[in-house]
């Protein structure tokens, strides 16, 4: 079989045209496909918003919604290239199980992900303790949990690391139970003591009258009493209460001559053993 070389010639301007359409509809495909997934997940977002849908729940479901519309644009282009997209999808689909096996820490940490949605131990702006980390819930995506700490930083913590552990979460509960532990030495009179507390609790608007406030001797330590003060607020006002309370206590105790006790030590000699020596 002779090769002509004219024939080739007059054949690659037809066979860039076929081509170069296909690959330019593949492209046009991709572009405007991806274009309309984002704008069909985002509209769905948008719609779940307006229905008062949980913010972690309408984003969870917009990335689902646009990763799945994303893979059909990839399957609609690859046919524009001529592949046969049957074929293709068994392949994706054996090629999809292999790396669930390679990636079964990121497929846990999608299940986490679904079942911190589902459950909602925690959502977007409660403030909680989860994977070793504190902070204020930024988001939950499909793989991680992002907070943000007290002092701004962002955390990103695996969704399997989240479910495996303990969870507290500050936020659900409306008030919070401010708790002090007050020591006074055991010169010092304890019910002053009591009574300058009940005082620094009751002339504070943020303290809640129910539950009332609880001040009580806790134990007679080594070298102090130690008072249990206890008073209900907000959650909102719990660390500036928290704080507040701690510096009244010293400057009140100060002031009525109550002495906090600090560590010492007392070191006796016995005269008669040195005399001896």
């Amino acid at each position: 079989m002779e090769f002509n070389v004219e024939e080739l010639m007059e054949a690659i301007p037809e066979l860039i045209m076929i081509y170069g359409l296909k690959v330019l509809m593949a492209i046009v495909v991709y572009v405007v496909g991806k274009w309309i997934a984002g704008m069909l997940a985002s509209a769905f977002e948008r719609g779940m918003t307006a229905k008062n849908v949980d913010p972690t729940v309408a984003h969870f479901t917009r990335n689902i919604v646009y990763y799945a519309l994303f893979a059909v644009v990839i399957i609609a282009a690859l046919g524009q290239l001529g592949v046969q997209t049957a074929s293709f999808v068994a392949i994706v689909g054996a090629a999809g199980l292999a790396i669930g096996f390679a990636l079964q820490g990121s497929l846990a940490n999608f299940a986490a992900g679904v079942l911190l949605i589902l459950f909602r131990p925690i959502k977007v702006g409660d403030y909680v303790e989860a994977g070793g980390a504190a902070g204020v819930v930024k988001e939950i995506s499909i793989f991680t949990t992002i907070l943000t700490t007290p002092d701004n930083k962002v955390v990103i913590i695996a969704n399997n690391q989240v479910m495996s552990n303990n969870i507290t979460n500050y936020s659900t509960m409306s008030t919070r139970r401010v708790d002090l532990l007050v020591g006074i030495s055991y010169g010092s009179d304890i019910k002053l003591a009591k009574q300058i507390m009940q005082e620094i609790a009751d002339n504070d608007s943020r303290v809640l009258k129910d539950p009332a406030v609880q001040i009580a001797v806790k134990e007679l330590a080594d070298s102090s009493v130690n008072f249990v003060f206890r008073s209900w607020v907000n959650s909102a006002d719990y660390w500036d209460v928290f704080f507040e309370f701690t510096e009244q206590v010293k400057l009140k105790f100060d002031e009525q001559g109550i002495e906090i006790p600090f560590p010492q030590m007392d070191v006796h000699f016995d005269k008669s053993e040195d005399k001896a020596a």
